[in-house]
């Protein structure tokens, strides 16, 4: 599961790129700054429940042999 510190980083980049967007836009007075800090505190939520949904399906898709190999081996000791 080498693809799970990658899959976090990423999430944080997205959620801390999306909130430099929105304070960004706040200080120039865009009329969209209230939009992007919607976006932001959304992302907030769905990025992360995003990230751990698809860590759940590629486990039911591809389940981790090392737990099968490790109860096994506790049955025979």
């Amino acid at each position: 599961m080498k693809w799970k510190r990658p899959m976090a980083v990423v999430g944080v980049v997205l959620i801390c790129s999306l909130y430099l967007i929105a304070l960004v836009s706040a200080f120039s007075h865009d009329a969209e700054s209230k939009n992007w800090l919607m976006a932001a505190i959304y992302s907030t939520v769905v990025i992360p429940v995003f990230l751990y949904v698809f860590q759940l399906v590629a486990r039911v898709i591809k389940p981790d042999h090392k737990h099968e190999d490790s109860d096994s081996t506790d049955k025979e000791q």
